[in-house]
Formats: structure tokens, C-alpha cells, sequence
């Protein structure tokens, strides 16, 4: 099919355009978090983009932007293509927007060629992938994959605001969150092309890869709590300081992932100490952990057993521990006949078939309990994600929204057999 522009190279430019202010909360860099005004900005842009592309565009109750793009005939079910359009603080501008964008690529190539499927595709924006924002994540991918559990828009950010409260603000309807929900006859298979946010296809000199599946992983919240006091005053030997004790359990997090298989990791993200003044022996301390394996087995394992390591820590020292579940996501394997058809596509190109895992979360996790789904991997410089130095290459991106062209023309041919 004669495309007849930069198809990938703009979907790149795209992204790079809203990885400045306003599309980012912080000048100087790419912060843009959930139901901000910097998503409010990026989503105006995104909409004009995707009617541009021969799409009608609408949000739904979780704040989705989805431009739909109808097939031979009006009310089919649809290939949802879709990503995040939502980063972490001081994030890269490829992680997320970047599927957003090929796909809308590929819908004006579609469109150009007067092409129309027997079936529709619909370009999904998702609001939350990331969760930097609430302390759990993929809340708009669970809504529209009917598994939002409603007290989640309890969740509340630093400043004390709900999701609720926020969502309402933004435009979106918490109350009717449920109307998001899509049912399965009506959506056809869903397929995110995401960068690779590690290093192996690049070891390899390899462009694109075929996701087999997203590893299972698990959000805790750990508060360890003391007793506050003067930090010149109060003599070591009866203080009751959590900061010491977070420390140890940091270090035991290491030592049970490093000792672990299946591709065990685990991470500390994010540290309070309160009430968080210099000369202030804190009275708690607050953490994350990331605890994520291939297998959910692998992963509960090393759940239990940190868990276990930190209530001793803390009862060693006399002090209190919690550990809380902030999320829990499944292993999510990618469906077999989809990865076949990549696996076609990326033939037609002359690259090889490269499976690999995700240890990294996404969307398309959450999308598999509504539909089959099938992840493209585009090869990052250096591996490297998360970090203002995040980069893709145009070539490589031209390559991904062509393979995902002839992905399209492969599932047409296997619906209309």
C-alpha cells in the first residue's frame, strides 16, 4: 500500500512536540501525570491529530481518548490499537505516546488509500498507565476492560485530592464510570506497539521484537513507624528510629530478588521520611516496593517472604511495620495467533521473528481479560526508559507502524476467510 507520508517519523515528531511545556507540568522536562492540565493539553492535540486522520473522536467516562475510525460498515467491532499518554516524573518521550501515535499513523494511511476493514479501528489514548500520580495505575485500561474495581477512585494524590474528585474536574464521570466498560463481542483484538524500555533487541541489531507476555507484578506500601525526636538530644542506643530499619529492608528486597529466578525484580521508587525535617529523628517512614517475575508464583513467593523479613526488622528494633497491597497485576501472555501474524508481518519486512518478555508493565496486561492481545516491541536506544534520555530512531519507527500495517492486512485476510 502506497502510504504517501513520513508514516512513523511523524508519529516520532509527534511525540517529541509534547515533550515540552504545556504538555509537561514541570518546564525543562516531561512530568505529565494523570488528569493534569498537561494531559488536558496533550489530549487536545492528540484529538485534532486523530480527526485529522479521518477519525471521529470522543472521551469516555475515565477520561479515554479513543478516535474511531469506521469500518465497511458503521457499528463493527474494532482493533483497538492504543498506549499511554501519561509519563513518569522527569520521564522519556517515547514510553506510551509513541503507540498512540503510529496507530494514528497507520489509521490516516488507511484512510489516504480510501481503505475501509471489515472491521473498525479504534486509537485508545489511556490516561494512567503509569500511576505517578495515584498509588496504583492502569485505571483507565481497567475501565474500559470492565475490571475498575469503584473504590479505586478513592485513591487519593499528595495534596489529599481523590481520583474522583479529579476525574469530575477533568470533564470525566466518576459516577458513571462503569459506561466505559466495553463489551468483548464488540471489540476485535487489541494491539500496543511500545518501546522496549530494555536492551535486547539492540544487543541483537535487531529492530522490532514480538511480545510473548508481560511478567505478573505486585505494588506494596510499607510504613514503618518509630518514635519521633530530636535528632542532637536524643542518644543512638534509645532511639526508636524507622529510617535504619527501612534501610535493612530495602537492602533484604535485594538480596531475595538477586537470589530469585524467573526474572525477579525488585524496586524501591519512592521514600518518606516523617515529619521529614533535618534535625528530626523521623516517627515513619514510608516506602514503595515493585515486586515483579514472569510467573505470579515466583512474584508472591518473594511477597510473602519480604513481608515476613520486614515485621521481623521492625519487631528486632521496637518498632511497628505494615505492608500494604496497592496493586496486584497477573502474568498476561500475548495471544498465539496474534503473535503469529507479527511474527508475518515483520517477515514481509525482511526482519527476523524475535519473541521476547516484557518485564515491564502495560496497558495490554489489563486489556487481555476483555480481548486476544498482541504487543510490538521498537528497540530503544541503549535500552534506556524512564529518563529524559529515552530514544527510537525514525527508521525504526517507520519500520513498526509498517509492520503494523501489514499485521492490519493479515488480520482482514483471516476475518474474511
Amino acid at each position: 500500500m502506497t502510504v504517501g507520508f513520513d508514516i512513523g517519523a511523524r508519529a516520532k515528531a509527534r511525540c517529541d512536540l509534547l515533550g515540552v511545556a504545556p504538555y509537561s507540568e514541570v518546564e525543562g522536562q516531561l512530568t505529565r501525570r494523570f488528569l493534569t492540565p498537561a494531559h488536558e493539553a496533550a489530549l487536545t492535540a492528540l484529538s485534532g491529530w486523530m480527526l485529522e486522520a479521518g477519525m471521529s473522536v470522543r472521551r469516555d467516562a475515565a477520561a479515554n481518548l479513543i478516535g474511531r475510525y469506521e469500518g465497511e460498515y458503521s457499528g463493527e467491532k474494532a482493533l483497538i490499537i492504543g498506549s499511554h499518554i501519561d509519563s513518569v516524573r522527569n520521564g522519556g518521550r517515547y514510553d506510551g505516546p509513541l503507540g498512540i501515535m503510529l496507530g494514528v499513523d497507520v489509521v490516516e494511511a488507511l484512510n489516504r488509500a480510501g481503505r475501509r476493514l471489515p472491521f473498525a479501528i479504534e486509537v485508545v489514548a489511556f490516561g494512567d498507565e503509569e500511576g505517578s500520580r495515584f498509588p496504583a495505575s492502569m485505571s483507565c485500561s481497567r475501565a474500559i476492560a470492565g475490571t475498575l474495581d469503584p473504590s479505586a477512585l478513592e485513591m487519593k494524590d499528595a495534596e489529599g485530592v481523590s481520583v474522583a474528585q479529579a476525574l469530575k474536574a477533568f470533564g470525566g464521570d466518576p459516577d458513571n464510570i462503569a459506561s466505559a466498560a466495553r463489551k468483548p463481542e464488540h471489540v476485535l483484538a487489541f494491539l500496543e506497539a511500545h518501546i522496549e524500555q530494555g536492551p535486547v533487541l539492540e544487543a541483537e541489531g535487531l529492530a522490532l521484537g514480538v511480545v510473548t507476555a508481560i511478567a505478573a507484578q505486585k505494588r506494596l506500601m510499607v510504613r514503618i513507624e518509630g518514635t519521633a525526636g530530636h535528632a542532637g538530644t536524643t542518644p543512638m542506643n534509645l532511639r526508636k528510629d524507622p529510617g535504619p530499619a527501612a534501610a535493612e529492608a530495602i537492602l533484604a528486597l535485594e538480596r531475595i530478588c538477586r537470589a530469585g529466578t524467573d526474572g525477579l525484580v525488585g524496586t524501591v521508587g519512592r521514600m518518606t521520611a516523617l515529619p521529614g525535617a533535618f534535625n528530626v529523628i523521623p516517627g515513619a517512614i514510608e516506602f514503595s516496593m515493585d515486586i515483579r517475575a514472569e510467573t505470579a508464583a515466583t512474584r508472591d513467593e518473594a511477597v510473602l517472604t519480604i513481608g515476613a523479613e520486614i515485621h521481623a526488622i521492625a519487631a528486632k528494633r521496637g518498632l511497628r511495620a505494615e505492608v500494604n497491597l496497592m496493586q496486584a497485576l497477573a502474568e498476561s501472555p500475548c495471544d498465539p495467533s496474534l503473535m503469529g501474524l507479527l511474527e508475518e508481518a515483520l517477515a514481509d519486512l525482511s526482519l527476523p521473528p524475535r519473541r521476547l518478555p516484557s518485564g515491564a508493565g502495560h496497558d495490554a496486561m489489563v486489556m487481555a481479560d476483555l480481548c486476544p492481545t498482541a504487543m510490538l516491541f521498537i528497540r530503544c536506544e541503549g535500552g534506556i526508559s524512564h529518563n529524559p534520555a529515552e530514544a527510537v530512531t525514525q527508521a525504526d519507527c517507520a519500520l513498526a507502524a509498517q509492520a503494523m500495517l501489514h499485521f492490519i492486512d493479515k488480520l482482514e485476510r483471516r476475518e474474511r476467510a
